[in-house]
């Protein structure tokens, strides 16, 4: 293949605009180099970009924004959980600030990209057939940008509106005074029930296992006093960096069953009233590795709940007598009025244990127990293909011509949650076997991130064109996250944290769960070392005659 024009050449090409794409794209501009932006929306923010009825995030003020301090330093949060308006409104913050959108192609899907040994480079075409040839490809799409919706029989007839929350119209949906169903009860079903059922006519949730949900405590923020907190920023922003959950908080330093009846008491008492994943993160430090630990956690979990239910069987199928699973093996939502809109009468919960869904009606949905549920709107709240979907939705092939969905079909293979044997030259952020899920997101994205600037500005001074890991560093990489994962208590659960969301999909960890604290190490050291487990080329070089 002959060399391209240089009119569509790029040192790298970033996919996705949310936080990580911005995050690439500043820093590569930084140092100089060719970088644009490929995003499938028409506007920065990745998922943020539009959201659903109560759509905010779970991690706590100041943490979820980047820690660039021309960012922070004069930006105002409203809200201790914004919600996504306000997200919006950070985004475009970031664009006046630093003129991100000059660099970033919107309404441009990434479709299929493969590696060209030729010229060192990623041939990436869009969906509307735009071609590029970057050097360097870094695909921040996000652990969470594939939905999934489970073959309903019937979905098609439904006549009224139907809308998955990952794809709710920017305008909008009338609710008010509107009959409702929602199926699902994760993180966004959480959210859409609290936020609709004291206005719709009548609300239906679907539930299947419930959602151990813990208090949001959101509260509205004043100007004054996040002025005053600034001048913690930097040391909470890198306290982040040095704690397993990438909050500036960390574990109890203690076993459960080491600590007094009073202790663990009075240490549950004051992490409840925190609110957040204060009640998870700084827990007893055994409690997602210890059964019996688990259980007496999820025993004040559940007392506590049930206390906000009047009906018995409603605080049986929301806070159960003997727990589904572990508490923490499946992501804790935060709410802030999830149970107590259960207490309305105009609210109907169904346990899809005892009748499940039989198929989706023109009226509504049909269970098994003959009862057909009527609607005007019906929400999907079933989730995502995650970790993995975000990446293998795309036609992405390696120099054997294998896509990555194909290396991925029976079990998943990266080197440090960041690179794919043979896939030269390509980077991802915030996906499979990276903190990922076990982390506050904009600090796992900014640790993956620095690494990856680092990597290729070290290739660019030492005129290297190509990089890879090597199958044997792969398969230690895999080895550590399954012998870290397979220990913890969150494979006793079936959910999105090891893909048996998804039928089909092999069942396995698919985090690192050694802590954010121990993966900036590990990476850290292996670029300090060289990048041990990486092969490189130079200009003129061929990847199989490579000394490894």
């Amino acid at each position: 293949m002959s060399r391209p024009n240089g009119s569509d050449e790029l040192d790298v090409l970033v996919v996705g605009a949310g936080f990580s794409g911005i995050h690439q794209l500043y820093h590569f501009r930084k140092l100089g180099y060719s970088v644009k932006v490929f995003e499938a929306a028409s506007d920065l923010g990745g998922v943020w970009s539009h959201g659903y009825p109560g759509c905010r995030v779970d991690s706590d003020h100041p943490l979820y924004q980047l820690s660039l301090p021309e960012l922070w330093e004069d930006f105002i949060w409203k809200e201790r959980y914004p919600g996504w308006r306000e997200l919006n409104e950070y985004f475009q913050y970031i664009d006046r600030k630093l003129d991100v959108k000059r660099d970033v192609s919107f309404n441009t899907r990434v479709v299929a990209a493969r590696f060209d040994q030729e010229i060192n480079r990623w041939i990436v075409t869009t969906e509307n057939g735009l071609v590029v040839r970057p050097r360097f490809l870094v695909l921040c799409v996000g652990f969470a940008s594939k939905s999934y919706t489970p073959e309903f029989g019937g979905l098609e007839r439904f006549e009224g509106i139907c809308h998955h929350t990952a794809h709710w119209p920017q305008e909008g949906v009338e609710l008010r005074n509107k009959r409702v169903g929602v199926v699902g009860t994760g993180a966004s079903g959480v959210q859409v029930i609290q936020e609709v059922g004291p206005e719709v006519s009548h609300l239906t949730v679907f539930q299947r296992t419930p959602n151990m949900a813990l208090p949001m405590r959101q509260k509205n923020l004043d100007e004054k006093s996040q002025e005053q907190q600034k001048a913690l920023y930097p040391s909470m922003f890198r306290r982040s960096k040095q704690t397993g959950g990438g909050f500036p908080y960390e574990r109890y330093p203690k076993t459960l069953f080491s600590a007094t009846l009073e202790e663990r008491l009075l240490h549950w008492e004051n992490l409840w009233s925190q609110g957040g994943f204060h009640f998870t993160v700084s827990n007893f430090n055994d409690i997602l590795m210890n059964e019996d630990a688990n259980r007496e956690v999820y025993n004040f979990w559940r007392d506590k709940v049930r206390e906000r239910i009047h009906d018995t069987r409603i605080q049986e199928l929301l806070a159960p007598t003997i727990p589904p699973h572990p508490l923490g093996a499946k992501r804790c939502s935060l709410e802030q009025s999830y149970y107590e809109v259960f207490n309305q009468p105009n609210v109907t919960l169904v346990d899809l244990n005892e009748s499940d869904i039989s198929e989706v009606t023109s009226k509504g949905i049909l269970t098994k127990d003959g009862v057909e549920h009527e609607f005007d709107v019906l929400v999907l709240a079933t989730g995502f293909d995650s970790l993995t979907g975000s990446l293998t939705q795309i036609d992405i092939r390696g120099v054997d011509g294998v896509s990555i969905a194909e290396k991925w079909a029976n079990g998943v293979y990266t080197n440090l949650g960041m690179t794919c044997a043979n896939f030269p030259n390509m980077f991802f952020i915030y996906g499979a076997q990276a903190p990922t899920a076990f982390s506050n997101g904009p600090t796992c994205i900014e640790i993956q991130g620095q690494w990856i600037v680092r990597c290729i500005r070290h290739m660019k001074e030492n005129d290297l064109t190509a990089i890879y890991p090597t199958p044997e560093a792969e398969a230690q990489w895999r080895a550590l996250i399954m012998n870290t994962g397979y220990r913890a208590l969150v494979n006793n659960a079936k959910s999105w944290y090891v893909g048996a969301n998804i039928p089909g999909k092999t069942v396995e960890p698919l985090n690192y769960t050694g802590g954010v604290n121990q993966y900036l190490e590990i990476i850290e050291g292996i670029a300090e070392r060289g990048y041990e487990g990486f092969g490189f080329m130079s200009e003129g070089g061929s990847l199989q005659n490579l000394d490894k």
